[in-house]
């Protein structure tokens, strides 16, 4: 017979959720439910990965949107950076756009060690994303995450990505760049 762990502070093995922040902590075994660390918190709930979160929608500290006339410098931005036409995956890290070349068939998105693009982060699942690469186009797929992947605002499980489409893995925004074309350097 198995017996629960759900009570007094022993929580068992999985995920939980802050019932007040949306912050999740992952226990093994018989951990005890610390208070959250992000907002000091007792209250927490199992975490699902097949149900929605609790108001439907996981509270994410994403970057700003960008006006129509700020996202169009920033992609023209992007783009002039680009070494090679070819297809990236771009972002903005510390004030600097970053562009991440997309060459192999999978590219690994999370926070584990052997993503190809890692975010040490709790709000990304150590799998969060793959990027697919095939003859008839790209692919985003959610690899099982918690907090899920959005693009262009609409949480997905797999679906095509054309250039300029913003993917939202966590707190990150990264966009999907086709460049066709590389500009000639100046002289």
């Amino acid at each position: 017979m198995v017996e629960s762990l759900m009570a007094g502070t022993l929580a068992g093995t999985g995920s939980f959720r802050c019932g007040e922040c949306g912050y999740v902590v992952t226990l093994a075994a018989e951990d005890a439910l610390p208070d959250c660390p992000t907002c000091g918190g007792r209250e927490f709930e199992r975490a699902s990965l097949f149900g929605a979160p609790p108001g439907g929608r996981f509270v994410r500290d994403a970057p700003p949107e960008r006006g129509a006339d700020e996202q169009e410098a920033w992609l023209r931005r992007a783009r002039a950076l680009a070494p090679e036409p070819g297809e990236y995956l771009a972002m903005e890290q510390d004030g600097d756009v970053r562009l991440v070349p997309l060459t192999r068939e999978w590219t690994r998105i999370g926070r584990s060690l052997a993503a190809d693009v890692r975010f040490d982060d709790p709000t990304v699942s150590r799998r969060h994303a793959l990027l697919v690469r095939q003859a008839d186009g790209v692919r985003v797929l959610d690899d099982r995450s918690l907090n899920g992947v959005f693009v262009n605002g609409e949480r997905v499980d797999w679906r095509v990505v054309s250039d300029g489409d913003e993917i939202l893995v966590g707190r990150y925004r990264l966009t999907f760049l086709v460049v066709s074309k590389v500009r000639e350097p100046a002289t």
